[in-house]
């Protein structure tokens, strides 16, 4: 039987495989599977990491991060993140409350550090600084309202404060306030 016109133009023709293409390794080099290249996810979401890469700006409110790893620029509200780190190149300007904390770029802003705040020889903090540990090293910088914490204090130092302290004791822990402005009203 011929081949009518219509069967002719179903006539199967060659097709490239759909999918990834091999990529021929270097020299030296052995051949990677694709499994090898994806993300492997962690059970149970051990370390959610975001990290704004240099030269990326980013703005608005970051929520619910384990750690931030700055080497841009970010100006935002940091919430619910136990860490942040700020690399050289990096810039952070808002306000946080976070657990710990390295500093090697500047931080400009409201900053509470309930446990450890680092700020290393290239870094600058400048701002409302609390924190339950500091430590600075050589070059660094800090400037601003800074004031130290035992870290179970930290969460309600300014809702227990005393109306009828001055300004820069009202916000103190009431034991911290007394060992750092002993009450000198007897003296004249």
């Amino acid at each position: 039987m011929a081949d009518s016109p219509d069967d002719r133009e179903l006539a199967p023709k060659s097709v490239r495989p759909v999918g990834p293409l091999p990529i021929s390794p270097r020299p030296g080099e052995a051949m990677r599977h694709l499994a090898d290249l994806t993300y492997q996810p962690k059970p149970d979401r051990e370390d959610s990491c975001l990290s704004v890469g240099r030269g990326i700006t980013l703005s608005g409110e970051v929520n619910s991060c384990d750690k931030l790893v700055i080497e841009g620029s970010v100006d935002a509200k940091l919430t619910n993140c136990r860490a942040i780190e700020i690399a050289e190149s990096g810039l952070f300007k808002g306000a946080t409350s976070i657990d710990e904390a390295e500093i090697r770029g500047r931080f400009e802003g409201d900053l509470v550090v309930r446990n450890r705040l680092l700020i290393r020889a290239t870094g600058q903090v400048s701002g409302t600084i609390r924190y339950g540990q500091i430590e600075i090293e050589r070059g660094g910088k800090i400037l601003g309202d800074i004031q130290a914490y035992p870290a179970d204090e930290l969460g309600s130092a300014a809702a227990g404060a005393d109306p009828s302290l001055p300004a820069h004791r009202a916000s103190m822990p009431d034991g911290l306030a007394k060992s750092v402005f002993p009450d000198r009203s007897g003296l004249h």
